[in-house]
């Protein structure tokens, strides 16, 4: 088989040329199986995966008998033919010349180790992200937590394999924030949430796990810091003090009785729709999280400690979050009352404003 028989329609990557050199060098001194530490899936191509089992399998022959006969060779190339079934001894011997030095093994390895490390981190965060978007999961929450957690394992794992150096923090410029879910669904949550609280703004102080930019609307999460300031400064809280408080905090793209009218229709409790909201922003920190980390393994000048150390730090900010959403859904909360799954009215733009909704 050719080279080109093994390689993408694309360029071959750089360690498509560190596996080469990897296998040459076994393929010429066999003895060198016992310095490598490596499992036949670290391998990219899968040619190489399945001759690098071969090798694993087929019993290291005696040096001598091994530079007078290819007896070896052979035995190894009939075991990966049915896995590789492309394979020929005319590859094996081109794997042989792409190899510079045998002596080189462990720094052949240490290519091909590195940028396995950097496929499978790149294949936690696909998981987290498909896990954080998908809407048809029955505890999407809690699939999340559990992606993070495995991504925060191999994180460990990856930390250990390879040494720190200078400049351990990844120069990757940040991918932009994907959008938040929006929607009447959302909408109608919130609003439910910000009439509730309003209607018994006691259950504030018990919400603390809540800020306002866990709201996906950021007029909503404005509206939301007006009850809190005012549940902080112990002063009465009802639909006009809200509304007094919000003339010095929002732009005036809605009417005064439009927001009367929202404040004043609650369904439910503040803790059920505001766990609702906690959880969409929860959900939303682990898919940019998610982006953010493929944006480092897509980046070829990051190095596997780069990876390790910047996908902790985009993780940083989800764990705090987690924490917050922990501290909300634990099973000490006191229990709380069953809402209608029926939303409050809408805030109608005012005359001013485009006939459209405002701020979505």
């Amino acid at each position: 088989m050719e080279d080109t028989e093994l390689a993408d329609a694309h360029p071959p990557a750089p360690v498509h040329y560190a596996e080469q050199a990897l296998l040459g060098a076994l393929l010429l001194e066999p003895a060198r199986l016992s310095e490598v530490a490596l499992a036949p899936e670290h391998f990219a191509d899968h040619a190489h995966h399945a001759l690098y089992a071969a090798m694993r399998t087929a019993p290291v022959p005696d040096p001598e008998q091994h530079h007078r006969s290819p007896v070896w060779l052979s035995r190894v190339l009939e075991a990966a033919r049915p896995q590789a079934p492309g394979l020929t001894a005319s590859y094996l011997h081109t794997l042989v010349q792409r190899c510079p030095w045998p002596g080189h093994t462990a720094a052949y390895a240490r290519m091909v180790e590195a940028d396995y490390a950097r496929r499978t981190l790149r294949e936690h965060a696909d998981r987290l992200a498909q896990s954080a978007t998908d809407v048809s999961l029955p505890d999407p929450a809690g699939t999340v937590l559990a992606q993070c957690d495995a991504l925060s394992r191999f994180l460990e794992t990856l930390s250990g394999r390879f040494a720190p150096h200078p400049g351990s923090l990844p120069r990757t410029p940040p991918p932009a924030p994907g959008p938040r879910t929006t929607g009447d669904e959302v909408w109608d949550e919130e609003r439910a949430l910000l009439a509730c609280a309003t209607a018994q703004p006691s259950g504030l102080r018990r919400m603390r796990w809540l800020q306002p930019d866990d709201f996906a609307l950021p007029r909503h999460g404005k509206l939301f810091q007006c009850l809190i300031s005012l549940a902080h400064r112990e002063e009465p809280v009802d639909a006009v003090t809200v509304l007094w408080e919000a003339q010095h905090q929002l732009n005036p793209d809605f009417t005064p009785a439009d927001l009367i009218e929202l404040l004043s229709t609650p369904v439910g409790t503040p803790e059920h729709w505001g766990e609702k909201v906690l959880q969409r922003a929860l959900l939303a920190q682990a898919h940019n999280t998610a982006l953010r980390i493929r944006s480092f393994t897509d980046d070829p000048a990051n190095t596997p400690h780069q990876l390790a150390t910047g996908s902790r730090r985009a993780l940083a900010d989800l764990t705090a979050l987690r924490i917050r959403w922990q501290r909300a859904t634990q099973p000490s909360t006191a229990s709380r009352s069953p809402a209608v799954p029926r939303a409050g009215p809408r805030l109608r733009a005012a005359p001013a404003a485009p006939p459209s909704r405002v701020s979505r």
